[in-house]
């Protein structure tokens, strides 16, 4: 909790304004995407996030998020022609995963291989916007490819060639099990990753546009970005509430139960609350429909069901609401994604915002610069070594 204690000091026109966590403060201006908290609204480009998980695809709000407009027909074939085309990895990059611990975290893997990725690309510290534009295409492209390489190195099996067709959400699944996924497996995917493309100046996306502000280079930023979602305060919440749940599974616990002994004993119930909602996160209401949807496909409605158990506890004895991380846990587990794999999914899908986010800094770019407010000591006197 260290940085959500941070007291921070703006200097206005009357005097110093603290800010614990930055909370409340407004940054910078961004027509990415808004967040309405009493509502629980969440648009992206005046678009509401119920529109675009229903209408449109991945690739369409990576476009919209990039461009500020959703593509035509012809645009969106251009565009997913061009991330088809990137989809390869660097031989050496490659060579990394292979030589990558099989128990190194997934997160600490990512992190690292989009850092490698800027080696290999001749246009790495190339500033100019069309330049910024390929760049973001290639990290896009790349990011599924070294999460599904990786998972699959890790257990022993050969990494699977990108496809030269199909959508990112169609040829991640592929990559990563090694057969081509059913329609409602894509679907449902995909969804996710339009969930989960941008949030706000979430702590993740601040990385990396106070890293873009300095005018360092993508890579710099998006690989800054992903340690900072590798936090289970940010991006990893999913995977403990994936935790929580096979927990409740082995031991055979109530869930309303296991609940309440936690509440009690003043744990954390990882999935719920969230720093802008004040009511349920939009993104989780869409994904709770989809927890019961795979279930009922699945012909096994335990995971809903503990979910279900679990939310109605927590509105009864807390009033607190579930975020997207709750239910979209869950949900991948069910489309066979193991548990440590989550946050880089998480990753996968912000790309588009990251990089959205750093083409938006650049535009119009100024340097990041907060003040911190000093409560040290003040007056001392350096006392000689010999005397210490």
């Amino acid at each position: 909790m260290a940085d959500e204690e941070t007291v921070t000091e703006l200097t206005t026109d009357k005097a110093p304004v603290k800010a614990r966590g930055l909370e409340g403060v407004i940054a910078l201006e961004s027509a990415l995407s808004s967040i309405d908290g009493d509502k629980g609204r969440l648009i992206y480009r005046g678009y509401d996030i119920n529109d675009l998980a229903e209408h449109t695809t991945y690739e369409e709000v990576v476009y919209l998020l990039r461009n500020g407009d959703l593509p035509t027909q012809d645009e969106l074939d251009d565009f997913t022609a061009h991330l088809r085309s990137e989809r390869a990895l660097p031989s050496p990059v490659l060579d990394l995963l292979r030589n990558a611990p099989d128990d190194a975290h997934p997160m600490a893997v990512l992190r690292t291989a989009v850092s490698a990725l800027g080696l290999y690309d001749d246009e790495a510290d190339a500033m100019e916007e069309r330049a910024n534009h390929r760049k973001a295409d290639r990290i896009l492209a790349q990011i599924p490819t070294i999460i599904a390489a990786f998972d699959r190195l890790r257990k022993g099996k050969n990494p699977v060639e990108p496809l030269d067709r199909g959508s990112m959400a169609h040829n991640f699944l592929y990559m990563l099990n090694g057969e081509e996924p059913g329609e409602a497996a894509e679907k449902t995917f995909d969804v996710c990753l339009v969930l989960h493309a941008d949030h706000g100046l979430n702590a993740s996306t601040f990385t990396s546009r106070v890293i873009g502000s300095t005018l360092s280079d993508m890579y710099s930023a998006v690989s800054g970005a992903i340690g900072a979602l590798k936090g289970r305060l940010h991006g990893g919440a999913n995977q403990e509430v994936m935790r929580m749940l096979l927990e409740i599974d082995e031991i055979g616990a109530d869930p309303a139960e296991y609940v309440q002994e936690r509440l009690a004993e003043k744990e954390r119930i990882m999935g719920f609350g969230h720093r802008v909602y004040n009511t349920m996160d939009p993104r989780a209401a869409i994904l709770r429909g989809m927890v019961k949807e795979l279930s009922e496909e699945a012909g096994e409605m335990k995971w809903y069901e503990y979910t279900a158990s679990i939310l109605n506890t927590m509105q009864e004895e807390t009033g607190i609401a579930p975020n997207v991380d709750f239910f979209s846990g869950p949900t991948y587990y069910q489309l066979g994604l193991d548990p440590d794999l989550f946050t880089t999914i998480f990753a996968l899908s912000r790309s588009a915002g990251w990089t959205a986010h750093l083409l938006e800094q650049w535009a119009d770019n100024r340097l990041i610069r907060p003040r911190a407010q000093y409560v040290g000591a003040r007056d001392r006197t350096v006392t000689p070594i010999e005397e210490r």
